[in-house]
């Protein structure tokens, strides 16, 4: 238990950190070697022994600051509530409670906004796009998921949706984990090259 909370106190760290910063490429760079030095070292890293003795860091596309916007909060939205059945961890409900828009270099969509319930709860966006089983894991990435941490800075109009930092969720990298995934409404059908790659 304490060397998950360590593990949460460092991911909220890197986030701070992040959202203080106003160089974003910097900012995903300490991201990058924060994340490498976590998955590599840490007790609560989602790698097995075995993956750590071996592993060189997590990949990613370069930083690109076309892929980084800030988008309207729509909170217009019908709410519905998912249900993820993730194992031993039991339930995990979330409920759907805005829409953002997006113009990126490669196309124009939309994406829900979860926010999770239960004690706390926090701001779940999962995602997929064209790039999922190319160059990217094929079941999508993350943006946020401020219940472990993960909040690249929000208001109650405004959030920042920074794919430089998308991330691959702890299934991407062995089978011993079960994740929430991207919905269908989430999955845009155009590429984002930006964020994490897959892992080798």
């Amino acid at each position: 238990m304490l060397n998950l909370l360590d593990y949460r106190r460092r991911v909220n760290e890197m986030y701070r950190l992040i959202r203080d910063s106003d160089d974003p490429a910097a900012a995903r760079e300490m991201f990058r070697l924060m994340r490498d030095d976590l998955f590599r070292s840490h007790p609560q890293s989602p790698l097995t022994d075995d993956q750590k003795a071996s592993f060189s860091g997590l990949h990613y596309y370069d930083y690109d600051p076309a892929y980084r916007v800030i988008a309207t909060v729509d909170t217009t939205v019908e709410p519905e509530t998912l249900e993820y059945d993730l194992g031993e961890d039991g339930v995990m409900c979330c409920t759907r409670f805005a829409r953002v828009n997006v113009t990126l270099p490669t196309g124009t969509g939309s994406l829900s906004l979860f926010w999770i319930n239960g004690y706390g709860g926090g701001v779940f966006l999962p995602f997929g796009d064209a790039t999922n089983r190319q160059t990217t894991y094929g079941a999508g990435r993350y943006l946020y998921d401020t219940i472990k941490g993960a909040d690249l800075g929000a208001s109650q109009r405004e959030i920042v949706l920074d794919f430089n930092f998308a991330y691959n969720p702890s299934c991407a990298y062995n089978p011993r984990w079960v994740c929430p995934l991207a919905p269908p409404e989430n999955r845009l059908p155009f590429p984002i090259p930006a964020g994490e790659r897959l892992f080798p």
